[in-house]
């Protein structure tokens, strides 16, 4: 009886363990270990990363947007500067050159240079070194005559740094010229771009030219 009671015993006590571990399997929760598995493609292609793309969508338009308001701009701004200098009559006189000068833009000075070249000779800075001398040397000043006296000077430096810069640009582009003639006649292109590199003669306006040509020879179809 003894040995009977304690075979219940312990058979009611593995009854009731083993109840209580399925007891916690059952109410265990449910985990989902893979969020991807759709064998039958019931979700469609997963959507990770829309948001990202929206956003790389809307700057790549915002950016194209910018880019064309900028560009109109460009073309508005050339647009205006072409119909200024078209409307602008060429003074006759070293004063009328003067007031000429001094009422170009700033942006407009290096185009008025080039273009006045042949009038920004002797006679028309003796006359603004005659002007600059009468302001210094006056011997009651009125502010109108300081301010005058200041757009003078600063008009005088702008046009003396100016001519020089074009006259450079002439020397240059007349040796940039004859530079790509001797390039193009070449028998030995490479051999003759190197020489020009050792003796420093691969300047701006060569490689201008170089880009200029190549642009013609590609819209005509040759090959250089």
């Amino acid at each position: 009886m003894a040995a009977l009671a304690i075979g219940v015993a312990a058979g009611a006590t593995t009854s009731m363990a083993g109840s209580r571990s399925f007891h916690r399997l059952r109410h265990a929760p449910t985990r989902i270990s893979c969020v991807k598995w759709d064998p039958e493609g019931l979700f469609g292609p997963p959507q990770t990363g829309h948001i990202a793309r929206s956003e790389f969508r809307r700057r790549l338009e915002k950016d194209a947007e910018a880019r064309e308001e900028f560009e109109r701009h460009v073309r508005e701004e050339n647009e205006r500067r072409r119909a200024v200098r078209e409307s602008r009559d060429v003074p006759d006189t070293p004063a009328e050159l003067v007031e000429y000068f001094l009422d170009t833009e700033a942006q407009e000075i290096e185009f008025e240079i080039a273009r006045m070249r042949p009038r920004l000779n002797e006679e028309f800075f003796a006359h603004l070194q005659f002007e600059l001398g009468q302001l210094r040397f006056s011997v009651s000043k009125t502010e109108d005559m300081e301010d005058r006296l200041i757009e003078l000077e600063a008009l005088q430096k702008a046009l003396l740094e100016g001519t020089e810069a074009y006259e450079k640009m002439q020397v240059d582009l007349v040796k940039a010229k004859n530079n790509l003639t001797k390039i193009l006649t070449s028998k030995d292109v490479k051999a003759t771009l190197l020489e020009m590199v050792e003796q420093n003669e691969l300047n701006r306006s060569l490689l201008t030219l170089l880009d200029e040509n190549i642009a013609n020879a590609q819209k005509g179809n040759q090959v250089e």
